[in-house]
């Protein structure tokens, strides 16, 4: 049995890796709408919201060019806080995409500091949105979402959150934080294989969503959204990952969330 220690994706359990090998259905069908349904519901609970949910085929790094191009236009002042690679990640993303970022890097191995990202945002009166990752994967560098979170929603800016890596494996309060979009990803806390990604969105992003202009087709939320009204995905799902994701939620529930977070704990020290 191979001892897989690297950030992910994870090792699965045994009955992820059996849900699995289930033979396929159709996306458009009644047996795939009572799954995506039930899976968003649990998804929901995990991220600790009411808001949307929606699950997108594909990395985490789709979920992030998906959430800068669902709330933004070109030209769109955008604060970017960096503690490593993938925060480093979401500012080239938004400059592809036409953004005028100010890049807020800190000295990896330390976490962003609130008041200095309260300072950037007073110096640069045009940003529309701040990008954050809340767990740096290259650095293993936690940031305080709470304390973050205060000094962006006090500004009246949009926070889009990078929690990959940290949700389903440390605490995450998406609404009581005030988050208008946060990423997660199947292949890391929820051991489950690379090929989904989630997506929360507020009331707020909703918003900027009937302004944004930039280009967008495969991740527009937009299409999620309504495709799942009627339990489908716009396009076709990674089916197989859906039957893992469904059973690996019910596992996590019957650990239970916190408990979930002290293992995870436990083991980092």
């Amino acid at each position: 049995r191979v001892n897989l220690r690297i950030p992910g994706p994870t090792p699965c359990p045994d009955y992820v890796l059996e849900a699995m090998s289930r033979q396929m259905i159709n996306h458009r069908g009644p047996e795939f709408r009572e799954m995506i349904f039930r899976v968003t519901e649990n998804l929901k609970k995990v991220f600790q919201t009411e808001n949307d949910l929606l699950i997108l085929t594909g990395s985490g790094t789709g979920a992030m060019e998906a959430a800068l191009v669902n709330v933004l236009s070109p030209g769109d002042g955008v604060l970017s806080v960096s503690v490593g690679v993938f925060g480093d990640r979401f500012a080239q993303i938004a400059e592809v995409y036409g953004a005028s970022v100010t890049r807020l890097s800190f000295t990896w191995g330390t976490a962003a500091d609130p008041e200095v990202i309260r300072k950037a945002i007073e110096e640069n009166p045009d940003i529309k949105a701040v990008l954050i990752t809340h767990n740096e994967t290259s650095t293993g560098v936690t940031n305080d979402m709470a304390a973050i979170s205060k000094v962006v929603k006090e500004a009246g800016k949009l926070l889009l959150v990078d929690a990959i890596s940290s949700l389903s494996s440390l605490p995450f309060y998406t609404d009581q934080w005030d988050c208008d979009v946060v990423i997660s990803g199947s292949q890391k806390g929820y051991m489950v294989p690379p090929g989904l990604a989630f997506v929360s969105v507020s009331a707020m992003a909703w918003e900027a969503f009937k302004e944004a202009k930039m280009p967008r087709f495969y991740w527009d939320f937009g299409r999620a959204k309504t495709y799942l009204e009627r339990g489908q995905n716009p396009w076709t799902p990674a089916v197989s990952v859906f039957y893992g994701l469904d059973v690996a939620l019910e596992g996590m529930f019957r650990e239970g969330l916190e408990n979930i977070y002290q293992r995870h704990a436990r083991i980092g020290q």
